[in-house]
């Protein structure tokens, strides 16, 4: 254990205490531009800074949220009136946490294969982002399931990664989100996911105890068990909370502080209704909370709805509380679609 190790511990349970999850606006410039691009919002640093700060200063956002993951652009930013973005965020009851990795490259002799980059310094970077105010970070990697991928060294080079990048977080006084991202992208079945799932979270769970990674200070963020979005039989919303449970349960240690879900391209309503089920048919079953730690399933509608106009902040704000709040009830197993339907009345 490192002479972290209590404060660890204790950042990892805050991150997944009940009832709550994470927000994820941690995409890097050129994804925040093109995301910008699609809706005619001009691609500039000072929107990238205002609609990051119509995310942070959403009034009674802690109520659903425990942390906020950040860009390090981002981290370094502040509100209109000079106040660090980091100072808004421990305000109002939050955890700062921080992107690591510096994006997935080509994986060298795997055509179409990719390894998540950034390991080189960051022990400095580490050190910097913590003296920063950052308390947790995040890592992804990223596989694709093709008719001969992913391959078996993929699997193995991505799970090496994570595990060097989660035992330097540990040793720097980051809590560690291991993020292995299983894409949704492609034809292939629930069942074929389930089996890509199962042999990555094997494989990143010993690489882990390979690199005395500490369980109980990290949080693992995994995708769920979906089918592609172009196959042609999707999953019923059960078989989905069904095989997913079941994969965590044969992969992941009870010690692992909690399960904060990404939404992985599905609808905001999906990622919600998903995580709800598995929560209210095994959430008991569970050695460790399953939560969430959206992105674009919290933030698009509020995204949409703003397009950089600044007499719309307001509204764009309260369309972000209600797909937090409609997660954080997810996350006790009380979601409804009907949530969603009786917002969108007119």
């Amino acid at each position: 254990m490192t002479s972290y190790g209590q404060e660890l511990r204790s950042t990892a349970l805050a991150m997944v205490a009940r009832g709550k999850g994470l927000l994820a606006i941690d995409e890097s410039n050129g994804t925040c531009n093109k995301r910008f691009k699609k809706l005619d919002i001009p691609a500039t640093e000072e929107n990238r800074r205002a609609y990051r700060e119509l995310i942070l200063t959403t009034p009674h956002l802690a109520d659903y949220i425990n942390g906020l993951i950040l860009y390090d652009e981002t981290i370094r930013q502040m509100t209109k009136e000079g106040t660090p973005f980091v100072q808004i965020i421990k305000n109002a009851g939050m955890i700062p946490g921080i992107k690591l990795d510096t994006g997935a490259k080509d994986l060298a002799g795997h055509q179409g294969e990719k390894v998540t980059e950034g390991l080189d310094l960051l022990r400095d970077r580490i050190a910097e982002y913590y003296e920063m105010g950052a308390r947790f970070a995040k890592w992804r990697a990223v596989l694709t399931i093709g008719d001969k991928a992913p391959s078996d060294a993929c699997i193995e080079a991505n799970a090496h990664a994570l595990a060097r990048y989660a035992a330097l977080c540990q040793e720097g006084g980051l809590v560690p989100i291991v993020e292995p991202e299983v894409l949704i992208d492609g034809e292939h079945t629930l069942e074929r996911c389930y089996q890509v799932t199962d042999k990555t979270l094997h494989s990143v769970f010993c690489q882990l105890y390979s690199q005395g990674v500490e369980f109980e200070q990290m949080v693992l963020k995994p995708n769920m068990v979906l089918a592609g979005q172009e196959c042609s039989q999707q999953s019923t919303p059960d078989a989905v909370a069904e095989t997913t449970v079941k994969c965590l349960l044969k992969n992941v240690p009870a010690a692992v502080s909690g399960v904060a879900f990404l939404s992985g391209g599905q609808s905001s309503e999906k990622a919600s209704a998903h995580l709800s089920l598995m929560n209210e048919r095994f959430g008991d079953q569970c050695p460790w909370p399953l939560t969430f730690s959206y992105g674009r399933a919290i933030q698009q509608p509020a995204l949409d709805h703003w397009r950089g106009d600044s007499h719309q902040v307001s509204e764009a704000q309260q369309r972000l509380l209600h797909r937090a709040k409609c997660n954080s009830l997810a996350s006790l197993g009380k979601y409804s679609s009907t949530m969603d339907r009786e917002r969108d009345r007119p």
